[in-house]
């Protein structure tokens, strides 16, 4: 497998796994607040990735070397990210979250194009943006009917747009000012710190569960933590990689909500397929396969033009 082609593998391998994550935390929250289940995560997912990272005094060096990478990725990737996340979706109707969730790859887009003289916006890029927001919207509409109005909503949507704006920034100051760290040790470091941050958080505002929690909990926490390790791990590996571009790599985030439908399909009972979400499904993965051969097309065209 080509470079190009194992770099789409991984992607899609991560966003599989981040398309578990949706029904996983409507799981956790109905036993335990958000932070104080966000932050329990985050620790435990930094703490699985430890063992796999490097000897302790060459993390510690590299966290020292690399300390604003750290704390920039902390702040916005773990902590805004993820408070606006459960904060705003708790704000708006399902369907609306999930699209303006779902948009984050025009959001990244726009974003790189501003950070990254590299990273401009292309014709073929809108198209496909453009196209996977479209199917974004399909699948949604198909699940639940949307509705627009209370000045709560409203905020809803701005929180999770910051959001998207928060976790883009994040994945181009990865791309651009990682490089000779770690990828392993970025994960590792930014997930525990920040999973500290909301853990202390949720003590004063949220509290401490009183009463026993279910299995039903646990599972899913594992997973979650699970997830996220192998998941951000494998993501900014994949930004550090030469001539990867981050809002290139952001575009196949679009087959998150296409797996979380089937997901849905296959788990909940009252779920099932319906023409306006399959059309959304079709026209995502269309427009993803349609990119890739675009840019495989022009890539050839220019090695063969280069002397």
């Amino acid at each position: 497998m080509n470079s190009k082609g194992n770099t789409i593998f991984w992607a899609i391998i991560a966003c599989l796994l981040w398309s578990t994550a949706y029904a996983s935390i409507k799981i956790g929250l109905q036993y335990d607040k958000p932070f104080h289940f966000a932050g329990i995560r985050f620790i435990i997912s930094g703490l699985l990735i430890l063992p796999f990272t490097v000897k302790p005094s060459v993390y510690i060096q590299m966290i020292k070397d690399y300390w604003r990478v750290v704390l920039m990725v902390t702040v916005l990737q773990t902590l805004l990210n993820y408070s606006l996340f459960y904060h705003g979706l708790d704000l708006v109707p399902g369907a609306l979250g999930a699209v303006i969730v779902g948009s984050q790859p025009l959001v990244t887009s726009i974003v790189a194009s501003m950070m990254h003289s590299e990273d401009k916006l292309t014709r073929s890029k809108i198209i496909t943006v453009i196209a996977g927001l479209s199917g974004v919207i399909l699948i949604s509409a198909g699940r639940q009917a949307f509705h627009f109005g209370t000045s709560v909503e409203l905020i809803g949507i701005a929180m999770l747009l910051a959001a998207n704006a928060a976790l883009s920034v994040s994945n181009v100051i990865v791309s651009l000012k990682s490089k000779g760290l770690n990828p392993m040790v970025l994960s590792s470091s930014s997930l525990f710190i920040g999973g500290v941050i909301l853990y202390l958080v949720s003590l004063p505002t949220e509290g401490v569960p009183l009463k026993p929690l279910p299995t039903e909990y646990w599972l899913v926490l594992g997973w979650l933590s699970v997830m996220a390790a192998l998941a951000f791990s494998i993501w900014f590996r994949l930004l550090q990689r030469p001539g990867v571009k981050v809002s290139e790599l952001n575009l196949w985030k679009f087959i998150i909500p296409v797996v979380g439908a089937i997901l849905s399909w296959l788990l909940v009972p009252d779920e099932n397929p319906e023409w306006i979400t399959v059309t959304g499904m079709i026209i995502i993965i269309v427009s993803l396969i349609l990119f890739h051969t675009n840019s495989h097309k022009t890539a050839k065209r220019i090695a063969s033009s280069e002397p």
